[in-house]
């Protein structure tokens, strides 16, 4: 009965293959790399000689050399010794040889996976210090504001013994902060023991330290508002040179689906989200909808469709019988998004609803992700399910995926302590080869195999009784959950047994490091929603720090005696990596540990993939709910099943770059152009092509015909008013009596001769600033409606599926259809703006920001600008020449 078990797929022989040709490969890199190890040692006496002075001397000589033409290579062994050597003086820590192997991968743009207890953030300082002697800076990317608050505190004194800079970013705590950003100064005391020797800079000052800490989303909203501003002088970051990803696989990986998105408030639509949480909870699974646990999905039936459409014409809504006619296609997506949001969407799983607000719990760390929202509708309709106020919908100002972004760097590197299961991934998508370092001391921790039970009860009983037996005992247990709400369940049961425990999830995320902290010590019991991205470790024994040295090292004698922290798994997570993580908290640095997995066959992943036939051969042996199994052959089929999974997830994730990839390609053209403009670039030049192209356009409409028949000149001269102000002599009849080819040319000469007689008029100083922001209004304001055309046209691009077309490649042939439309509207708003705007200076007041600036949050006084279109005063209620789009009053006019 079990022997179908041990039969496996050809394509997971295959994967077994693939990865023993890594291992293969990774011994390799390790030989290679041990040289340099040896070589980095051999130095440690000579730079031990040198005073403090000297060390930091160093630097500049390393700097001197790299611009006399030797590489960062060949200065690797040296700048590593003199790392180490800054890190002993400093804060007592000396790199060892797998730290060493670890910085090596890591300056070579490679994952490291180490294990934790490894000390990667100590690992992290020897190819920041070697990268940034460039002089064009790194970023060290953490997994949450907490890290990236402190890991430069506790490396900045190795970087400042050195003589580099290094700054911390972070997200607006309070109204009154504006993108703060701290630069470590031993001498400053600020007060607050979170940044004791940080001090205050402007976020421009963090980007251009040598090193800067921050999280993925603060510095992909530092390239998007970069590219939204319109003075040079406003942007912050340099050009992205080098990154370390801490925890690459959290990011890379489990956020990669994750857009960075700059967005503004739309239309207001909150009624309609509100009909529609109220319509939804009356429709029948499987006689109205079926659900797709697999994928995450729904779909109405017929009859569902039918019953739908009834109601929405009772409330008056469809503009026509069927739902899926084009008048009534703005409701399909309230319809998708209410059914998710009734159906797939849980609370205290996927989202929390704390102080009125839906907070996103993060799938893989269980931290609350506050200030994120859902896209494309979906938070408003989980508002409306939860009764909270529904928040307008947003219009999309700049936005970027975690892939595209970090697909720009010069050379990206990651560290990790999991990351093998990914190696293809890493390698397909980000050029990133995976390296195993051996860990300082031999892992001794025992994995147990999993106890697979009936149901969740009998599970959750067994977790309890195995928890309370080794309390008993003395030994530190932590038991790892998948959401909150199973967390809190936990609780509940720990608590009728008068066991003490702590409880580490997102609701309690503010206490999570000092719990963390106290989770090795004698007895502690410590519930954790997904460990993933911690970035604390657990110490047998608890944190040194206020303790007594030796009462310390007694209670850590004795946490080994008893064979320290023992891990449990409530449940198995759809990918390997977090499972791994979960266990990898218990036997760091050679200490005894042990872990095991409780699973049912009510859990998720074994429900979705094969727990019907596990349950059939625990059936046919007559086990109850309380009895598990404990098989390696049913270990393997439930991995198989997370295998496949993880397939579904990556081929999701590859979908997305592919879509992504139509938008990073516009994104990168019309941001290349901005760049341009800020940078001063003349554009006069390319102005007059775009007129003389908008003539020619313009004429070719209107006396098409060489000899003069159909010829419309009095709409080409209306059409022409709109681009220039004409003279008087240029009337219908001067016109007639030329060719076509006279005509376009005496037009293109009189747009030249105006343009130089507005320049000499304005000032050429005052032209200059007039086309750059003439361009910027009209690019921005265009980019915006291009990507919600592009954001809509991806939504309908799944229909294409029905003519036998792939939806990314009608995605891709309509994207460039879309974008060449945008390129042209370009042309044409700028022709037709142009001649028609002028600066009229008052010192006294201040120009307001437009959306973009807003949005971007860096906006600044300028000069107010007022419009007059060919000498005539604008009225109030006009449509603002800028092209905008707005009534004069509200834009240029203010």
């Amino acid at each position: 009965m079990l022997k179908w078990l041990g039969v496996l797929p050809g394509w997971f022989g295959s994967l077994l293959k693939w990865l023993g040709s890594l291992a293969d490969s990774n011994e390799k890199q390790l030989k290679k790399i041990q040289p340099t190890v040896e070589q980095i040692n051999g130095l440690e006496p000579e730079f031990e000689k040198l005073s403090d002075a000297e060390l930091r001397a160093r630097t500049e000589e390393f700097r001197a050399r790299l611009k006399g033409g030797e590489t960062l290579d060949q200065l690797l062994p040296e700048a590593f010794a003199a790392v180490r050597e800054a890190a002993k003086r400093t804060i007592g820590q000396r790199h060892f040889d797998a730290q060493l192997m670890g910085g090596i991968v890591l300056h070579q743009g490679k994952i490291a996976e180490m294990k934790t207890g490894e000390g990667k953030t100590l690992v992290a300082t020897l190819p920041l210090y070697l990268n940034a002697l460039t002089g064009r800076g790194c970023h060290l990317v953490t997994v949450n504001d907490y890290l990236s608050r402190r890991d430069p505190y506790w490396m900045g004194p190795i970087y400042h013994l050195l003589g580099l800079t290094v700054a911390s970013i972070y997200p607006q705590q309070t109204p009154d902060e504006h993108q703060p950003s701290r630069l470590y100064d031993p001498e400053h005391d600020s007060g607050d023991s979170r940044w004791r020797h940080f001090r205050l800079v402007s976020r421009k000052e963090a980007c251009e330290a040598d090193i800067t800490y921050g999280t993925s989303s603060e510095f992909g909203f530092d390239y998007l508002r970069d590219n939204m501003v319109v003075e040079l002088s406003q942007c912050a970051q340099r050009p992205l040179h080098y990154a370390i990803v801490d925890e690459v696989d959290n990011l890379l990986i489990d956020e990669a689906r994750t857009p960075l998105i700059i967005s503004g408030p739309a239309e207001e639509s909150g009624q309609v989200y509100n009909v529609f949480a109220r319509l939804i909870p009356r429709l029948r699974v499987e006689a109205d909808y079926v659900v797709d646990e697999k994928e995450r999905t729904t779909n109405l039936t017929d009859a569902g469709i039918s019953t739908i459409e009834s109601m929405l014409k009772r409330e008056g809504l469809l503009k026509s019988p069927n739902l899926y006619d084009p008048a009534n296609y703005v409701f399909t997506r309230f319809l998708d998004n209410a059914l998710k949001a009734h159906v797939i969407f849980r609370r205290d799983k996927d989202y929390v609803v704390k102080d009125g607000e839906v907070i996103i719990v993060d799938e893989f760390t269980g931290r609350l992700m506050s200030g994120r929202r859902y896209s494309e509708g979906l938070h408003q309709a989980i508002e409306a399910k939860e009764h909270v106020k529904v928040q307008r919908e947003t219009m999309t100002f700049a936005t970027i995926t975690i892939q595209n972004y970090f697909r720009m760097y010069d050379k990206l590197a990651g560290m990790t302590g999991t990351a093998a299961t990914e190696a293809e991934e890493f390698h397909k998508i980000y050029g990133l080869e995976v390296v195993e370092i051996p860990t300082n001391e031999k892992m001794i921790r025992e994995d147990f195999p999993d106890q697979i039970y009936k149901n969740e009860q009998g599970k959750f009983n067994a977790v309890v009784r195995e928890v309370e037996q080794l309390h008993h005992q003395g030994r530190p247990v932590l038991i790892g959950t998948v959401s909150i709400e199973k967390s809190e369940y936990l609780s509940d049961l720990l608590k009728r047994k008068g066991i003490p425990y702590e409880v580490l999830n997102a609701k309690q995320h503010e206490k999570e490091a000092n719990i963390i902290a106290r989770a090795g010590e004698l007895g502690a019991v410590t519930v954790a929603t997904n460990m993933a991205g911690r970035g604390v470790d657990i110490v047998l024994g608890g944190s040194l720090d206020g303790q007594n040295e030796t009462e310390w090292q007694e209670k850590h004698s004795r946490l080994i005696s008893l064979g320290g922290l023992h891990v449990i798994g409530t449940e198995r997570h759809e990918a390997r990596r977090i499972d791994n993580q979960l266990r990898g908290r218990s036997g760091r640095q050679g200490d005894p540990g042990s872990s095991r997995f409780f699973v049912s066959l009510e859990d998720d992943v074994v429900r979705r993939f094969g727990g019907e036939r596990i349950k059939g051969i625990m059936d046919w042996v007559g086990m109850d709910e309380n009895t598990p199994i404990e098989n390696k052959l049913v270990n393997r089929s439930i991995e198989g099943a997370q295998v496949r999974v993880e397939g579904f997830h990556f081929d999701m994730r590859k979908h997305l770059v592919e879509y992504d990839d139509v938008v990073n390609k516009h994104r990168e053209l019309i941001y290349a152009e901005r760049r341009k403009i800020l940078d001063g670039t003349d554009l006069k030049a390319n102005i007059l092509s775009m007129v003389q192209d908008e003539i020619g356009n313009v004429v070719a409409r209107h006396i098409a015909d060489e000899h003069g028949i159909d010829w419309d000149v009095e709409g080409l001269l209306t059409n022409l008013a709109a681009i220039l102000p004409l003279p008087p002599a240029l009337t219908a009849d001067s016109l007639l009596e030329m060719r076509p080819k006279q005509i376009e040319e005496k037009l293109i000469e009189l747009a030249e001769t105006l343009y130089g007689e507005r320049e000499k008029e304005l000032g050429s100083e005052n032209m200059r600033v007039l086309e750059r922001l003439v361009m910027l209004r009209i690019i921005d304001s265009l980019w915006v409606e291009h990507l919600t055309a592009m954001e809509n046209m991806r939504m309908q691009a799944g229909w294409q599926t029905l003519r036998q077309t792939r939806a990314v490649d009608a995605y891709k042939r309509e994207g460039y259809r879309q974008f060449q439309t945008l390129l042209d509207t370009i042309q044409h708003d700028v022709a037709h703006t142009i001649y028609h705007v002028n600066i009229v200076k008052k010192e006294s007041t201040a120009q307001a920001p437009s959306p973009m600036a807003q949005a971007a949050g860096r906006s600044r006084p300028v000069s107010k600008q007022k419009a007059r279109v060919g000498g005539r005063k604008i009225g109030r209620n006009e449509p603002c020449p800028c092209g905008s789009g707005k009534k004069y009053k509200h834009c240029c006019g203010r």
